[in-house]
């Protein structure tokens, strides 16, 4: 066969035996591309900063007594830039990032539906907390941020300054 007569390490040689029937076992080693594409179960995690109106950072407890801090952009969602193109959208971008920190509080919160995003280092996920089971949706509801699909954003600029708060003050 050819499989373990690359030369190595006796200790190596002895942990290729073990690992040969859980391989012949199961067909062949997990591929990367064969792995999960998203989690499905809910993950706990604490809430170390709220990045702006639609991105936390998180220690989520992955294992017991193991955390990963990473940022997690609400999935569905998209907030204001605090680095606006103009200063309508950085002021709705402030409100936005305001309402999210008092909504997550001190956390604890739940991240479901994980999954890769876009750019590294970074997750999307369903976002939940003890008094709301969907963060993302609940500023949606509130007009802090826009429906997203991954497409073309908002130009917040051109619309920003005719939205009303649910209070029916104009923001801009």
């Amino acid at each position: 066969m050819g499989i373990l007569t690359y030369p190595c390490h006796p200790g190596r040689m002895r942990i290729a035996r073990l690992l040969l029937p859980l391989i012949v076992l199961c067909g062949s080693p997990v591929r990367a591309q064969d792995w999960p594409r998203e989690i499905d179960w809910p993950i706990l995690a604490h809430v170390v900063k709220v990045r702006d109106g639609d991105t936390i950072e998180v220690e989520a407890l992955i294992w017991p007594m193991q955390t990963v801090r990473v940022a997690v952009r609400l999935r569905s969602i998209d907030a204001p830039e605090l680095k606006g193109a103009c200063a309508a959208e950085t002021a709705a971008a402030g409100d936005a990032r305001d309402r999210l920190t008092a909504l997550v509080g001190r956390g604890p919160v739940w991240l479901t539906r994980v999954s890769g995003d876009k750019y590294f280092g970074r997750v999307l996920a369903d976002v939940a907390s003890p008094t709301e089971p969907d963060l993302g949706a609940r500023l949606l509801r509130e007009g802090h941020v826009d429906a997203y699909d991954g497409g073309r954003r908002r130009d917040w600029c051109a619309t920003v300054g005719s939205r009303r708060t649910p209070s029916g003050l104009g923001r801009g």
